[in-house]
């Protein structure tokens, strides 16, 4: 195998080239939704998987964006006359995008075309091969080997707060998706890396998908900002747990999961007032320990927290995934046992039971009891998400504000697309328990007695959550104080799961 991660790049000075090659690219429509009516959705699904004879068998043409499919996308040598009616072809050569190969050309990078959030048509440059992961693994096993845009890349986009912030910073930027969406509400973006190949692709990325430039620094963690603080901080980190460093863009090098914790304490040193820093990360589910513990532990002083565990995979799948995203499935044998129990002998030595995949999001506050929520939700749930987590942010801050007095005057809304159903067996005269379930956002679902129920159904902005109590009371022949006293705790956790919405001061009743 050719040693990719230390192939030339196009060179990161020659903005004109940038520029020139990202026109003709538009011009011939090579752009996520022009990929899709060339290729068909199975043939487009199928090259996310990293599968491509599909999209070989669907370019079979000569049309202009079938020449840059083969090109950039399927790495095809493909012949200079053809590509010169499509490409400023001395110049992509001369500016190290493409390269000779007798009497064809070939490219030198993936360029890879991607959606952004508002239509933007954006493209994301990776190393050879290795635009995405999976079942067949990245294409490459060299250390310092850069990828594009995958799952867990695309996850955090989405589940990032994206409000207008003069500073962002993006710890281990790898091939430049969240600096590229960060300069879309950021003033200045900063993006650190530990390989340099990555800086030198995320500045190509930037160019070419016509986003202003970063500040771009070399080094670990955030060793290369210094004493600085930001508004926004975003980190794919390399969370993978592993025996040793193989790969920078997965293994951290650190011990365990050493590497997601020291991200996330630090964190709350390089946050103005009210920023965000959010990551994706792995933690070790640990004998005789509880994850939730565990992960409120790395929670730093100063910051609120909600953290998230999407998914848990006991050791031997969590070897086996990474194994197979290696390509390491596809060597002798022998080799292929020897590093998969490397991996268990690993977790053994630390106790380690299974590792746990989610979000973390913290958020500066002065607030003299941080609020810390830790909780599992592995459920589908409705991306973007940057808004929803702010929101809950937001709700946190209105609670902390109002004691139970204050919340009984309040008045609440039910969130948008808020249903309820009721379960039980068939012909009972009453349901076993209700529950209430969101259509958007988190899609939670929660269990809620008879008077959490009929207090959500009831909700409209009109009535104080202490009157609506009152009624309720009436209605189930409960002592109005009684259930007033009991019922806040409840509300609590309606608002802060996003069910219901505070609406302000209740208008005067009578």
């Amino acid at each position: 195998m050719s040693d990719i991660a230390a192939a030339p790049l196009p060179a990161p000075d020659r903005s004109d080239v940038a520029a020139a090659l990202r026109d003709a690219l538009l011009k011939a429509e090579f752009t996520a939704d022009g990929l899709l009516e060339l290729l068909g959705a199975p043939a487009y699904a199928a090259l996310a998987r990293s599968e491509t004879v599909p999209a070989l068998r669907a370019t079979r043409g000569d049309r202009p964006l079938e020449t840059l499919v083969r090109l950039f996308l399927l790495q095809q040598p493909v012949a200079r006359t053809r590509v010169a009616d499509v490409l400023p072809l001395d110049a992509c050569v001369d500016g190290g995008w493409l390269r000779a190969d007798g009497d064809d050309v070939a490219a030198t990078v993936d360029v890879r075309p991607y959606g952004g959030p508002d239509g933007e048509d954006w493209f994301i440059v990776s190393d050879l091969g290795c635009a995405v992961g999976g079942a067949g693994g990245i294409g490459s096993t060299q250390e310092g080997v850069v990828l594009g845009v995958g799952g867990a890349s695309t996850t955090l986009a989405g589940i990032t707060v994206r409000t207008p912030v003069a500073s962002a910073l993006d710890v281990g930027t790898g091939s430049g998706i969240q600096a590229l969406h960060a300069a879309r509400h950021a003033t200045q973006v900063t993006a650190t890396d530990l390989n340099p190949r990555a800086l030198h692709i995320t500045g190509l990325t930037l160019a070419l998908s016509g986003a202003p430039a970063a500040d771009l620094r070399e080094g670990s963690l955030y060793e290369p900002v210094g004493d600085a603080t930001y508004d926004l901080i975003v980190s794919n980190p390399p969370f993978v747990i592993s025996p040793g460093a193989r790969l920078t863009y997965r293994d951290g090098g650190m011990g365990g999961d050493d590497l997601c914790r020291s991200i996330v304490q630090e964190a709350g040193a390089h946050l103005n007032d009210g920023g965000y820093a959010q990551f994706l990360a792995n933690w070790q589910h640990v004998e005789g320990e509880e994850w939730t513990e565990r992960l409120r532990s790395w929670v730093p002083r100063g910051c609120d927290a909600w953290i998230v565990q999407r998914e848990v995979q006991d050791i031997t799948q969590y070897a086996e995934l990474w194994l197979r995203d290696a390509g390491d499935h596809r060597t002798e044998p022998a080799t292929y046992a020897a590093r998969y129990d490397a991996w268990l002998d690993e977790f053994e030595a630390r106790g380690v039971k299974s590792v746990g995949f989610g979000w973390i999001t913290l958020r500066k506050t002065d607030a003299a009891e941080p609020s810390i929520v830790v909780e599992e939700w592995p459920h589908p749930v409705e991306q973007p998400l940057g808004d929803t987590i702010r929101a809950h942010f937001e709700r946190i801050d209105w609670l902390r504000a109002h004691d139970d007095a204050a919340l009984l005057e309040s008045s609440f809304k039910l969130a948008v697309e808020v249903v309820q159903e009721q379960v039980g067996l068939p012909g009972a005269e009453d349901p076993e328990h209700v529950v209430l379930r969101q259509g958007r956002g988190m899609r939670r679902a929660t269990k809620v007695d008879t008077v959490g129920a009929g207090f959500a159904g009831v909700c409209d902005g009109t009535l104080s959550a202490g009157r609506i109590l009152d009624a309720i009371a009436q209605l189930v022949g409960e002592e109005s104080v009684l259930l007033r006293d009991r019922t806040p705790a409840q509300i609590r956790t309606l608002v802060e799961q996003g069910f219901i919405e505070p609406a302000g001061p209740a208008a005067p009743v009578g």
